[in-house]
């Protein structure tokens, strides 16, 4: 053992996170959401996958920022009859990111609006520093966008 290898060895390390990478949402046509995310959300297509250890099948397009800070993988599984989201079931309630200010939620309703997706207009969390901006894709998956005030 070296001495690196022992120093790392009598120090414990610490488990920690270190912040989101990527969410995957199974939709049911993974093209025309992606090419929705792509013109909504002005994210880039990356890469496509097939679904690793699955003895089902299936495959996702993953899209992300520039400098891939940030992922959504779009999954196709075979088994999906194409039902509805419903927030109410056990999985996922809602995905929300956060943009850098105020003015810039606002600035997305004008991109929303000029993309034609029905949303929320900004409205201020009573009681908390924030302000959200809450629409939906086109598998009526809840999208929130969230400000903290300053």
């Amino acid at each position: 053992m070296t001495t690196t290898e022992a120093a790392s060895a009598a120090q414990p390390v610490r488990a920690a996170l270190v912040g989101i990478q990527h969410v995957g949402l199974t939709v049911t046509d993974v093209e025309a959401s992606a090419a929705w995310y792509q013109r909504v959300l002005g994210l880039r297509r990356q890469f496509d996958e097939p679904h690793h250890r699955s003895d089902k099948g299936g495959h996702s397009i993953v899209l992300g920022t520039d400098d891939m800070a940030f992922n959504l993988g779009l999954d196709h599984h075979p088994g999906n009859g194409g039902e509805g989201f419903d927030p109410v079931r056990t999985g996922l309630d809602h995905l929300c990111l956060q943009v850098a200010s105020l003015d810039q939620l606002h600035a997305w309703t004008a991109r929303l609006d000029a993309e034609g997706v029905a949303h929320s207009g900004v409205y201020p969390m009573e009681g908390m520093p924030i302000s959200l901006l809450t629409f939906r894709d086109p598998d009526g998956i809840q999208l929130e966008l969230i400000a903290f005030h300053s």
